[in-house]
């Protein structure tokens, strides 16, 4: 699947993530995943609601969580962080 990042994950990514060496190094891992098979089982890939309706979320680790939406084929990053970050 093609993926896009969206300028507020481009943010946020740089801001929670790539400063971290080995969550950045799990994040990239957990993408190629995602890339070769969203269904994958080791992504917890799950549908949100509230007002996230229409978006998904993946796990990067047991609290860190991307969340996208697929349009036209192609899988779009909008939020990356920890479980409160992601769904406040």
């Amino acid at each position: 699947m093609k993926i896009e990042f969206t300028r507020a994950f481009i943010r946020t990514h740089k801001k929670r993530i790539l400063h971290q060496v080995n969550l950045h190094k799990k994040f990239k891992e957990r993408t190629r995943l995602f890339e070769l098979n969203p269904t994958n089982p080791i992504l917890n890939d799950h549908a949100l609601k509230g007002k996230l309706d229409h978006k998904r979320a993946f796990s990067i680790t047991g609290d860190v969580r991307v969340i996208y939406y697929i349009q036209d084929g192609t899988a779009y990053f909008v939020n990356i962080g920890t479980h409160p970050q992601v769904y406040e």
